[in-house]
């Protein structure tokens, strides 16, 4: 099936019930991330951004959990960079990246813009498009990694999502839907992403700049700008990871996040947090040393004294001991204030991460790492080689689900907003347009 044809003809309906399931699960995700992000230093700062730079003209969209109205540009970068200022959103492990951080955000700001010039979208519509770009974004990613030398951040590949979900919105013909995807490769940021790994800062995987290419790339191919082939979309280097589309699904092999931090710093919070289950004695002043053996991807996030949030949610030591003396691991305790927390600063100095290489060899296909607690009194806390709660083979329920989301939004939006946004969620593919599910997620 052509690309073309895929977001042309795709309905939420026809996709298998465990992928519908898996999408409904996506969106409520993102959202309870973009509503607990609401007081990051980079959303703060993005929707300041968006409000000066991008002011609303014949277009027209509302920053998410704020109601702003802005451009559908800057609510694209706002939105993006709102959803990865705190890491908790899902991902995708032969992308090596995420998709949803900025598909969701870009193409609530497209019907946003579109609901306010008269056009009602259904529920199944809005859900059938974000599909589309879940999928498109996930197999342009695959694509990349599979063919560029350097591991890029998300926003490299995930515009591509957001012009395939948007063109199946805006009904774009054949031609101006290549040259949007040309468009939005072309400009995508080729982010060095391990650049940000080693210097953590507000830029994170990049999703707002993915966001605005995306949504850029649609209205400068409306505005009859060329830009066709997007090479990892159409060269034959990279047709077998296309091959399949609408008969197998990426999106299926997503995982989710329960602690806000990088997905590569997971596997050992897993480990540590079942030695405490099992062993509810475990007092984090008992703790002589902790030696986590991981791969290398992980090894480099070391982070055992972060000088901010981003710092903080881009470390392995400092999540983990974080976790060890507060028994919990939210955003409270991966914020600005938090990292000057000398109980947990206390516990961090005496992780030491090192690399194994047998679990080096195994990435990205599997995230592993193992752990080593020795206590103050001689004996070992150990686990086995661990992988991370939240991937396709352990997944996370859907109580998992619904209790993240409280969690998460319970300072933004309080309990009865919380769960009518978690039952629209539920019914939006019975829903004749989406106007219940806007109102509720881009106002403040």
């Amino acid at each position: 099936m052509s690309l073309f044809a895929f977001q042309r003809d795709l309905r939420f309906s026809q996709l298998p019930a465990a992928t519908q399931t898996t999408l409904k699960t996506c969106l409520l995700d993102i959202l309870a991330v973009a509503a607990g992000a609401r007081d990051t230093p980079a959303s703060r700062s993005l929707r300041r951004y968006a409000a000066e730079h991008y002011p609303p003209g014949r277009l027209a969209s509302r920053l998410l959990f704020d109601g702003h109205a802005t451009h559908p540009l800057g609510a694209a970068w706002a939105g993006g960079f709102r959803v990865d200022s705190l890491d908790a959103h899902e991902g995708h492990f032969t992308s090596k990246g995420h998709a949803g951080a900025t598909v969701v955000p870009a193409l609530l700001a497209l019907v946003d813009a579109y609901r306010e010039q008269g056009r009602a979208i259904s529920g199944e519509e809005f859900l059938g498009a974000l599909g589309v770009g879940y999928e498109s974004a996930l197999r342009a990613g695959v694509a990349l990694m599979a063919t560029a030398p350097e591991y890029h951040a998300s926003g490299a590949f995930s515009g591509v999502g957001v012009v395939c979900g948007g063109a199946r919105l805006l009904g774009l013909d054949e031609v101006t839907f290549r040259h949007a995807l040309g468009i939005a490769e072309y400009f995508g940021p080729r982010c060095p992403m391990m650049r940000l790994i080693d210097h953590p800062s507000m830029l994170r995987d990049a999703h707002g700049a993915g966001a605005f290419a995306g949504v850029n790339a649609l209205l400068l191919a409306q505005a009859g700008v060329t830009g066709a082939p997007a090479t990892t979309v159409e060269s034959e280097a990279v047709a077998a990871h296309w091959s399949d589309l609408g008969e197998r699904w990426e999106i299926d092999d997503q995982y989710f996040k329960p602690w806000p931090v990088c997905r590569w710093a997971q596997p050992a919070l897993t480990a540590v947090s079942a030695l405490m289950a099992e062993h509810p004695d475990l007092d984090a002043d008992a703790v002589e040393s902790i030696r986590v053996e991981t791969f290398h991807e992980s090894m480099r996030l070391q982070g055992h004294a972060p000088a901010n949030a981003d710092e903080a949610q881009y470390a392995l030591a400092f999540p983990l001991a974080a976790l060890i003396r507060r028994g919990r691991l939210g955003p409270a305790e991966v914020d600005d204030r938090a990292t000057q927390a000398e109980d947990i600063l206390a516990i961090s100095r005496r992780i030491e991460i090192v690399e194994a290489e047998e679990l080096s060899a195994r990435f990205p296909r599997e995230l592993l790492s193992r752990v080593r607690l020795l206590l103050k009194d001689g004996r070992e806390r150990c686990s086995g080689i661990t992988a991370a709660r939240g991937d396709p083979d352990s997944p996370l329920s859907r109580d998992d689900f619904v209790n993240k989301f409280r969690r998460y939004s319970s300072s933004t939006l309080g309990e009865t907003r919380a769960d009518k946004i978690i039952e629209v969620v539920d019914g939006l593919d019975r829903a004749p347009d989406c106007s219940e599910l806007l109102d509720r997620v881009l106002t403040g």
